[in-house]
């Protein structure tokens, strides 16, 4: 995972593909062991591919229930089941029709760009993209059922203050961060990420104070700032007693929701004198967000024959 991921040029932008290999060898070397114990932290795996596979599923049911039978496929860029894998299987199958839904509601270079250009590489080499109407769903951050999913969690999970109506609630939305440079070279997800937040607490009538924080940088470079770490130790300095972490650019969990927020963040909110510090539950099988993904789904598939 750690060579597939590091070997990515839109992760490390090295044009010579020996020399991007051979960095990524000794990064994904270097960071094994300390990524084997963050994974013994949370059960010695992640479980990631059952809650994406999970959600293949159930967005194969809700397509079904609103009356289009289709196949739904799970091909991932660092892992498996590959791209290519999945590749492999529509071919098999001979689909006439094909929708690429990449599961990150903001666009990225690093993130949906990487999966979509890899995966038109993958369809133009097999001849699919000849025999076969595909369509590309892009970012989807402002779509209305993800906003309404991510802020019902949010109320949910204001149940676990000791008053969850209190204005003293703090939100904390933690992206995934990326490097500054890509966003001066164009790169629009900062912009989506700061809308996508904005749209949530609309939605929640701007009820609470928010902050919007990056996490999991890699390396010396620049990343997006704030760093969430640095947010929560600013909290403790100013005095903040309640903090609901929201996962913003996550859709299932993972090690970094599992590890890094709920335990490595939940420590240093502890060590700051936080004494009421939760995290909203994760998108993974809200019945809302697998409808949102159907309708992207239907809407796009519709457009086919328009």
């Amino acid at each position: 995972f750690l060579f597939n991921l590091f070997s990515d040029p839109e992760i490390i932008r090295i044009k010579n593909d020996a020399v991007r290999k051979l960095l990524a060898w000794f990064i994904a070397a270097t960071r094994q062991l300390k990524s084997r114990g963050l994974y013994r932290q949370i059960g010695g795996g992640s479980p990631l591919r059952k809650i994406t596979e999970d959600q293949a599923a159930a967005l194969e049911t809700a397509l079904e229930q609103r009356g289009l039978r289709a196949r739904v496929y799970v091909g991932m860029r660092c892992w498996k089941p590959s791209i290519d894998d999945a590749v492999g299987r529509i071919a098999e199958d001979r689909l006439s029709h094909l929708i690429a839904l990449p599961l990150f509601p903001q666009h990225s270079f690093t993130t949906t760009g990487s999966c979509l250009n890899y995966f038109k590489r993958v369809i133009r080499e097999r001849g699919l993209a000849a025999s076969t109407a595909v369509q590309y769903i892009d970012a989807w951050y402002g779509e209305p059922l993800y906003i309404e999913s991510v802020a019902d969690l949010i109320r949910e999970a204001t149940a676990r203050f000791p008053d969850k109506d209190s204005k003293e609630i703090h939100l904390l939305y933690s992206a995934h961060s990326i490097p500054a440079r890509y966003v001066t070279e164009g790169d629009p997800y900062l912009e989506q990420t700061q809308k996508t937040v904005a749209l949530i607490n609309a939605r929640l009538g701007n009820h609470f104070r928010s902050t919007l924080a990056f996490q999991s940088k890699v390396g010396p470079v620049k990343w997006l700032e704030p760093a969430t770490m640095e947010v929560i130790a600013r909290f403790g300095r100013n005095g903040t007693k309640q903090v609901l972490v929201v996962p913003i650019s996550f859709v299932s969990d993972h090690i970094e929701t599992l590890q890094e927020i709920d335990i490595l963040y939940k420590r240093l909110a502890k060590e700051a004198g936080i004494p009421e510090f939760h995290r909203a539950a994760s998108l993974n099988l809200y019945p809302k967000f697998i409808e949102c993904l159907a309708t992207l789904c239907l809407n796009t598939f519709q457009s086919i024959d328009d």
